[in-house]
């Protein structure tokens, strides 16, 4: 088999990050990918994960597209995209629908259909990123993973439909598109990061995913292998940041330094008797400050965003119940303190993502929790083609495919037709 490019872009407000797959047959002629590329770039007109401006944005992709190729020494030309932030909503419904054959069994058109039923009520001027069931009940038995040849009159499904406010869909495919990647298909990035960060005895068990960016953080609640629950809050790192410039009256880039070199989100780590000379980080003005004042600064912010998480576990009804805890990922993960910090306000166990089980030169990238999005973006690309699921657009099915023929190519005409 022939190998081939796959490649995963993660479009953040402070930073996009892309990571570049091959793809190839394995001894055993089972398909294989391995992590050949990754590059980051700093973010230009992308706010909350939104696009504020296109031609920045497409200077920045083009820049970080550049930075891999030159890398790998091989174009992309196409590439899987991540799709968050305050645009992006997940929500729970609920679909019936009557068992269309005589006999009452339940064949794959009645699973389809109670699907369609379920995520039939979007809301307007969105489009449905992904429909994915939780659970089934037929006449009155609950519970139930998979109805397909179980017999019955009545069939229901919850199912967590993903949508994206179609203007920003749009905008976020036309950014990519005019840097000359084709877009191979669109993803929640949290669900996609979950492949990487993740394992499937995780997913299992109950868990949290917190994908923690500059200005936006993304939950996804996973049990008994099924997203249960997902939502964006629009509080990021940069809030502790712009705190921090704020009190100490400094230069927002002084107080990015001062929180990447001496903050901790767990202020009882830090010092309080050595003292920091703002001037030495490019500060206008000599002041002394000590990394206890800085810390206990970015603690109030790191509890507010904390308990903002605390919320969404309420609102799946798993506050301080996921044998597995909570796994952290992205930039805002790695400040210091973090881990003790998410321990503390939601009660559970609480770890970064740990390394990326996936072929790799680049070890120092699969144990970068910030790439873990990125990565995840690409492994989730990767899974869609091997499924035959060829755009996350069309709705996922929990491993059932549609028999839909091409649809990726009318799929990419229609991105195509954004681009001027």
């Amino acid at each position: 088999m022939r190998e081939r490019i796959i490649a995963g872009i993660d479009l953040g407000s402070h930073t996009i990050r892309l990571a570049v797959g091959q793809v190839s047959s394995g001894t055993d002629r089972r398909e294989i990918v391995e992590l050949i590329g990754a590059h980051e770039v700093p973010s230009q007109g992308i706010t909350r994960g939104a696009i504020r401006s296109i031609d920045d944005a497409v200077a920045a992709i083009s820049a970080c597209l550049d930075g891999a190729e030159r890398q790998i020494g091989v174009p992309v030309s196409e590439a899987y995209v991540g799709i968050g932030g305050t645009p992006v909503q997940a929500v729970t419904t609920k679909g019936v629908v009557g068992v269309s054959r005589p006999d009452n069994e339940i064949r794959e058109e009645d699973y389809f259909r109670v699907i369609d039923a379920a995520s039939g009520g979007q809301m307007a001027n969105y489009d449905v990123l992904h429909r994915l069931p939780q659970r089934f009940t037929v006449d009155s038995q609950t519970g139930i993973k998979d109805p397909v040849g179980m017999e019955g009159k009545r069939l229901e499904a919850d199912v967590c439909v993903i949508q994206g406010l179609s203007g920003h869909v749009r905008s976020l495919t036309k950014a990519v598109g005019s840097a000359n990647v084709d877009v191979s298909g669109i993803v929640f990035t949290p669900l996609a990061a979950a492949e990487a960060a993740l394992t499937g005895r995780q997913r299992d068990l109950g868990v949290a995913l917190v994908n923690i960016g500059a200005t936006t953080t993304s939950v996804a609640v996973f049990e008994e292998g099924d997203l249960l629950h997902a939502a964006v809050i629009p509080m990021g790192s940069d809030h502790v940041t712009r705190d921090m410039a704020v009190v100490l009256r400094t230069d927002i880039d002084v107080a990015d330094k001062c929180k990447q070199l001496f903050v901790s989100a767990a202020p009882e780590q830090t010092s309080d008797k050595e003292l920091v000379d703002l001037h030495d980080l490019g500060a206008s003005e000599h002041e002394l400050v000590s990394p206890r004042f800085m810390s206990d600064i970015a603690a109030a912010r790191i509890e507010d965003l904390f308990l903002a998480v605390e919320k969404e576990l309420r609102h799946a009804d798993r506050s301080g119940h996921l044998p597995a805890g909570v796994i952290l990922v992205g930039g805002g993960a790695k400040l210091r303190g973090m881990v003790e910090a998410a321990k503390k306000h939601l009660r559970l166990p609480a770890s970064l993502a740990g390394q990326i089980s996936i072929p790799s030169p680049l070890s120092e990238i699969t144990r970068d929790p910030a790439f873990a999005p990125a990565v995840g973006i690409m492994m989730w690309g990767h899974n869609q083609e091997r499924s035959g699921q060829s755009n996350g657009l069309v709705g996922d099915w929990g491993g059932k495919t549609k028999a839909v023929g091409k649809v990726g190519d009318s799929i990419k005409r229609i991105f195509k037709s954004f681009i001027p």
